[in-house]
C-alpha cells in the first residue's frame, strides 16, 4: 500500500494581498496554507506533523527574511521543497538561494499564474518521488532488520549447542599422563563413543549454520543491481531442507518429503529456507517423545479461481498444541516449549505476508499439527516431481 504522502503548499509573504491572491489562484488545484512571516511560517512547520510538501516565501520581509526562512527550513524540515519568490533579482540572492536554501526554483515576482502552477506542480511531483524513495528505503531496512533478527533467532540454537558440545567434551579432558608419549591428549568418557558422538554433533549443527549464512550471502549477490533476476521451486526448498538441516540422532528417518505439484514461489529464497527450517525445528522438538513420531513435509499447487495457489504443509503426530496457545501463536511471543522465545513462527508468520501468503496452524490435543504455508501470490506451477 503507498504510504499517505503530504500535499499541502505554505506560501510565505508579510503582504496580505499577496497572500489572498495566492490562495485565491491556486487553491482549486492544490491544498494552500499562507503565514506573514517567517516565525509563523516556523510554527505552521513544527505543528504540521508532515504536513507540508512545498514552501513558497517571499525574500523581502520584516524581522526573517526569506533567505533565512530557507536556511532555517533546510536544517529542521529538509523534505519539503523549497521556492523562493522575489522581484529583487540580484545575482549574490539567486547564488545565496541556491547554495544556501537549496532552492528549487526561483520565481519573480509578480507572480504569474501559469508559471507558477507549473512550478508547484513541479516541486510536489518532487516532493512525491521523494517521499516515494524514503518509503522505499525505509522498507528496505525494516526488511533487513526483519531478515538479520530471523537469521539470528535460527542461529542462535545450533550455535548454542556447539558451544555445549564443545565445552562437554574439554570438560572431559584429563592432566596428561607424565609416562605417556608427546602429543596424546586424555579425555574420560561415561559411556564409549559419547565425545565423538559430541563432536559430531557439533559438526552438524556448525555445518547447518555454515548453510544458512551462505543462503543469505548468495541472496545478497542476487540482489546486487544487474544481477539476473533468481527465483526458487518448493521442491529445491524441500531438497535443501532435506539435505542441509542438522537432523539429531533418528530424527532424519520421522520425516519424509514429498512434492504433489512444484511451483516457483514469491519472496525472497533466504527467507523461505528460513522459514522451513523453523518450522522443521518445531515439529521435530515437538515429537521427541512421541511413540512413532513422524512428521510429512509436502508441497503442492492447484489451480483457485483461475489463479495458483501453492502450499508448503507441515504434518506431524506429536502431542497437539492447547487451543489458547494455538490461538495466539502466530500473533504474540509465546512458545510451546521450555526455552522457547516464541519469537519463530511471529518471523515466519511477517516473511508470509511479505510474499503475499499466510501461515495457517491446525492442532488439535493429542492428535498432532498441522502448518501450512499458503502462498496466494504471483505462483507459477512447474512440472510435477519428487523429493
Amino acid at each position: 500500500m503507498e504510504p499517505a504522502i503530504a500535499r499541502c503548499i505554505l506560501f510565505v509573504d508579510d503582504d496580505e494581498r499577496s497572500r489572498k491572491w495566492f490562495a485565491r489562484s491556486f487553491a482549486g488545484e492544490f491544498e494552500v496554507a499562507t503565514a506573514a512571516s517567517a516565525d509563523e511560517a516556523l510554527a505552521l512547520l513544527a505543528e504540521g506533523s508532515g504536513r507540508f510538501a512545498v514552501l513558497v516565501t517571499d525574500y523581502r520581509m520584516p524581522g526573517q527574511d526569506g533567505m533565512r526562512l530557507l536556511c532555517r527550513v533546510q536544517r529542521e524540515h529538509r523534505h519539503v521543497v523549497r521556492l523562493l519568490a522575489t522581484a529583487y533579482a540580484e545575482k549574490e540572492v539567486a547564488i545565496a538561494a541556491v547554495n544556501q536554501g537549496r532552492v528549487l526554483r526561483i520565481l519573480e515576482k509578480p507572480l504569474e499564474d501559469e508559471p507558477t502552477r507549473e512550478a508547484l506542480r513541479e516541486a510536489l511531483a518532487l516532493y512525491r518521488t521523494q517521499a516515494l524513495q524514503r518509503a522505499m528505503n525505509e522498507n528496505r531496512a525494516a526488511a533487513l532488520r526483519e531478515t538479520l533478527g530471523f537469521l539470528a533467532h535460527e542461529l542462535n540454537t545450533p550455535l548454542a549447542t556447539v558451544r555445549g558440545c564443545v565445552a562437554s567434551v574439554a570438560s572431559r579432558h584429563l592432566p596428561p599422563n607424565p609416562q605417556a608419549p608427546a602429543g596424546i591428549a586424555r579425555f574420560e568418557e561415561h559411556e564409549p563413543g559419547e565425545l565423538l558422538a559430541a563432536l559430531e554433533r557439533a559438526e552438524r549443527r556448525a555445518l547447518y549454520c555454515q548453510s544458512l549464512v551462505s543462503t543469505f550471502l548468495q541472496s545478497a549477490r542476487d540482489a546486487y543491481p544487474g544481477a539476473a533476476p533468481q527465483t526458487v521451486s518448493a521442491a529445491a526448498l524441500l531438497a535443501a531442507l532435506r539435505d542441509e538441516f542438522p537432523f539429531e540422532d533418528a530424527e532424519r528417518g520421522w520425516v519424509s518429503f514429498q512434492v504433489e505439484q512444484d511451483f516457483r514461489l514469491p519472496g525472497r529464497r533466504d527467507l523461505l529456507y528460513l522459514v522451513l527450517c523453523t518450522l522443521a525445528k518445531n515439529a521435530l522438538q515437538a515429537l521427541r517423545d512421541t511413540p512413532q513420531p513422524q512428521l510429512q513435509v509436502q508441497a503442492g499447487c492447484e489451480a483457485d479461481a483461475g489463479a495458483a495457489r501453492g502450499w508448503i504443509r507441515f504434518v506431524d503426530n506429536g502431542p497437539g498444541i492447547p487451543a489458547p496457545v494455538l490461538e495466539r501463536l502466530t500473533r504474540e511471543p509465546v512458545t510451546t516449549r521450555a526455552g522457547g522465545n516464541g519469537m519463530g513462527l511471529m518471523f515466519c508468520q511477517r516473511v508470509m505476508q511479505a510474499a503475499g501468503g499466510s501461515v495457517r496452524i491446525d492442532s488439535t490435543e493429542g492428535a498432532g499439527t498441522t502448518v501450512t504455508l499458503e502462498f496466494l501470490r504471483s505462483v507459477q506451477p512447474a512440472p510435477a516431481a519428487s523429493t
